[in-house]
């Protein structure tokens, strides 16, 4: 009850104009007071006009002003009480803040703002639209700078309608003029609409920040297990290379360094991912929060201004989430380094560039998407040589064992090499083929199996079964003149596809994927393998007849 006393006091011995206590108070004839140096501002400003006012009363002539001396005392005596008539500073509208648009001199914040009046007002002001029956009937909400958004340019009304059509706030006078016939709905209806699609819109986020959450658990896991993976293999592989001879401790020294290398890019690039995914979910919580400020806005049109723009989500820079499969890491090497030591230099030879490839092939991220263009394949471009020690006697080699082909009579000087072919003409690539990776291979006559294969098919089992094609280790592209076929397993697969006299093979040992392409002057895709590859795959080629020739292509590299 003291508090609405003062506040009554207040309300009467303060100037209307400046909001400050009255100075020097003089009452004019319709009995309101003011400041003297307010009152003759303001009737100075109206001398061109002859026409004097206060805020509600008008007068023909200027009048007299004469000094209130019984409220000038009463002034003087609040003043002596101590009492501030003056609002705060903080109650002063500042440049970010809505001012009142009904005060005059130094404006007081506003408090709300009418959608009706298309006006903002402070306590004092915005009493009316609580106590006269008509103003309770506006729509007041939060203080907004955006109230002459409402106005339509055109037709100087309020907007309170909303074109479907053309996807903006109209007036009544724009639904039969220029919008007449399109698709109106009212703009609380379309709000309505467009705050379900907002809850929509949350919803996809905080599953997506869910997602992103468990990524970055899945990648701290596999940090972890890489490390572990890593040091045990290292382990593993310095107890073997001890066991071995000087030109073994060698190799040792160069596969722990590459591990180490392959190691430390590995973790610093699942750090890196990591990373992105919490700034994507500290952008996303942050675009979270907006769609909820904007959600709780009662300014229709602010809604549906803003909202278009705040809906729209960024793509992810991994729009799937991370699936990391369950793999040995490095564990490949330390059987690779076994299998050196039992074979020793005949097999080092091959078997060295399986180890490089077997370190390089750890990988925990999502394989990379298989390229498009040749451009993109190119860049997994690798270069393969055949293997002379498992070239059958009747194929004979060139080119720096990049080329082949088939003779009638057997070679002069051959021997029985344990990895040769005997029956058929065949050829394996001397090194294992890398974890990603590209090559082409042109071929001239009856026909020829471009295949790839694990290093353990066995040369002299059943004539059939070491066929490429004809077993579960072995995936084959058998091409001729007239037709391609796919062979797996002993199962063959019509391909359909233009003929070409080059074919792109192109290989990711993780993913599982193993593509043949036809190559011209574009490329088709002809067949696409999806599987489990679990062991070292090799190059391989097959021919029908005597004359057939065929060459792995030199590539330009695109790294």
């Amino acid at each position: 009850m003291a508090q609405k006393g003062v506040q009554l006091e207040r309300e009467t011995f303060s100037c209307s104009i400046c909001l400050d206590l009255l100075k020097d108070p003089v009452t004019i004839p319709c009995v309101h007071s003011y400041c003297l140096n307010c009152i003759k501002t303001h009737w100075d400003e109206e001398d061109q006009k002859k026409l004097y006012s206060c805020p509600q009363c008008p007068f023909t002539l200027r009048p007299v002003l004469v000094k209130n001396t019984m409220l000038a005392v009463l002034v003087e005596e609040l003043k002596k009480t101590g009492l501030q008539i003056a609002p705060a500073d903080h109650c002063y509208a500042g440049p970010e803040d809505v001012a009142c648009d009904f005060c005059t001199g130094r404006k007081l914040k506003a408090v709300k703002s009418c959608l009706m009046c298309l006006a903002s007002y402070c306590e004092k002001h915005l009493r009316p639209h609580y106590d006269v029956a008509p103003l309770k009937k506006h729509k007041l909400v939060e203080p907004s700078k955006n109230l002459q958004d409402n106005i339509c340019s055109r037709h100087d009304e309020v907007m309170k309608m909303f074109c479907s059509t053309d996807q903006q706030s109209i007036c009544y006078l724009c639904s039969v003029d220029e919008h007449k016939g399109h698709d109106t709905v009212s703009a609380a209806a379309e709000r309505t609409e467009r705050q379900r699609e907002l809850e929509g819109s949350r919803q996809k986020i905080q599953q997506r920040i869910q997602d992103r959450e468990k990524d970055v658990k899945v990648l701290q896991q596999e940090v972890e297990a890489l490390n572990r993976s890593a040091e045990k293999t290292v382990e593993d592989s310095e107890k073997i290379f001890t066991e071995l001879i000087r030109l073994i401790e060698k190799r040792s020294s160069e596969v722990k360094q590459q591990i180490r290398s392959q190691q430390e890019t590995e973790v610093s690039r699942v750090k890196e991912l990591q990373e992105k995914l919490e700034q994507e979910i500290t952008e996303l919580k942050r675009k979270d929060a907006e769609l909820e400020q904007l959600s709780h806005t009662e300014d229709h049109n602010h809604f549906l201004h803003n909202y278009p723009s705040l809906s729209q989500l960024s793509e992810s820079t991994d729009t799937s989430s991370i699936n990391i499969r369950p793999l040995r890491y490095f564990e490949d090497v330390t059987a690779a380094v076994s299998e050196l030591r039992d074979q020793l230099q005949d097999i080092l030879r091959q078997t060295w560039t399986n180890i490089s490839s077997l370190v390089t092939e750890v990988d925990v991220l999502l394989p990379q998407p298989e390229p498009e263009t040749r451009a993109g394949f190119l860049k997994y471009s690798c270069e393969i040589t055949l293997d002379p020690n498992t070239a059958n006697e009747n194929l004979l080699l060139s080119e720096g064992n990049r080329k082949v082909k088939v003779m009638s009579q057997k070679r002069l000087g051959h021997f029985l090499h344990p990895g040769m072919f005997p029956y058929l003409f065949q050829v394996q690539s001397r090194e294992s083929l890398p974890g990603r990776c590209y090559w082409e291979v042109e071929w001239r006559g009856t026909g020829v199996n471009v295949a790839v294969t694990y290093n353990s098919i066995s040369k002299f089992r059943d004539f059939d079964e070491y066929i490429f094609g004809r077993n579960d280790k072995s995936w084959a592209l058998k091409c001729t003149p007239t037709s391609f076929t796919f062979c797996f397993d002993n199962i063959e697969t019509p391909v359909s596809g233009p003929q070409s006299c080059r074919i792109g093979v192109y290989l990711d040992h993780r993913a599982g994927i193993l593509s043949f392409y036809s190559v011209s002057e574009t490329m088709t895709l002809l067949h696409r393998v999806q599987t489990s590859f679990t062991q070292p795959l090799y190059a391989e080629l097959r021919f029908f007849d005597c004359g057939s020739t065929a060459e792995l292509c030199k590539l330009p590299s695109s790294h």
